[in-house]
């Protein structure tokens, strides 16, 4: 298992620590101190609990080397797993909204306490931690999975700062501020659902590569003087890079040496590309 493997193993396994120690003590002093805020939050620990999992099985599979059965490799796990991800975000938002407006609507039973402050300040700063080891390991490897789990742990430190101005607020007799919370945090948590959602559908639906690195496959292609014509590009998603079929016109009269030669130095050049799994170059006589 390669470093990238191994470091995203690593933030899942974190993941999953950090966000059960949260949900705990979340729930708990929610549900005592009646905070529809503090209980959205834990139902929300609870989503990134199963978030962490998910990525840790994905990135399990995504290492798997290919097989006669998967001549790719198992990258594509990765979009996968997190399209799970995104289903169960967007389920527990639903939930969430529907509570929270049912609490602004009925009337909000939170007291202050000052268990809900620590709470509060003890989740924005082990999620702070979190995200910080996730986005270093995001930026090495640009893996979706740590993509996914890093705006997760980014959005749970807006979030929760927002449930720690809410119980202040009850400090000067603000009660309904806490439902407001409830319902701005569904939402954040089902738009991030939905992002995330689409983004792993467009690589499972086999989307193009990006029109900045086919322009630079392309530049490199014009490079060559030999090349006469370039007849067509296709790419298709392989885990987090691209598989590239690339078909150019060489004179007719070049030997066949020649003309795989160049070809051979076309594909080893464009899969010096940081998104190039794989260069295939096709080759038509003029």
């Amino acid at each position: 298992m390669d470093k990238k493997f191994v470091s995203i193993k690593k933030a899942g396994i974190y993941g999953i620590i950090g966000n059960i120690f949260l949900l705990m003590i979340k729930a708990t002093v929610g549900w005592i101190c009646k905070s529809q805020a503090m209980i959205a939050d834990s139902v929300n620990s609870a989503g990134d609990i199963f978030a962490s999992l998910m990525t840790f099985i994905g990135n399990r599979i995504a290492s798997v080397p290919d097989d006669e059965d998967h001549n790719l490799g198992h990258g594509k796990a990765e979009y996968i797993f997190s399209m799970f991800i995104s289903i169960a975000m967007i389920l527990v938002a639903a939930k969430l909204l529907f509570d929270s407006i049912t609490t602004l609507i009925i009337g909000s039973e939170l007291h202050f306490s000052w268990f809900l402050v620590v709470v509060c300040i003890a989740t924005i700063l082990t999620k702070l931690c979190l995200y910080f080891y996730t986005l270093k390991t995001y930026q090495k490897y640009n893996s979706i999975l740590l993509e996914a789990n890093m705006k997760d742990h980014k959005n749970d430190c807006i979030v929760t700062t927002f449930t720690l101005l809410s119980v202040l607020f009850t400090l000067i007799g603000i009660y309904w501020f806490d439902g407001i919370v409830g319902i701005g945090i569904s939402i954040w948590i089902c738009y991030t659902g939905i992002t995330i959602f689409l983004e792993s559908y467009n690589v499972l639906m086999d989307i193009s590569i990006d029109d900045k690195t086919k322009d630079l496959i392309l530049d490199i292609a014009h490079s060559y003087s030999e090349i006469k014509e370039i007849e067509n590009i296709v790419s298709t998603p392989v885990g987090d890079k691209y598989l590239v079929f690339l078909t150019i016109c060489l004179d007719g009269n070049m030997s066949t040496f020649e003309s795989h030669k160049l070809a051979d130095s076309l594909e080893n050049t464009i899969n010096g590309l940081d998104k190039i799994y794989k260069t295939v170059v096709h080759v038509n006589p003029v």
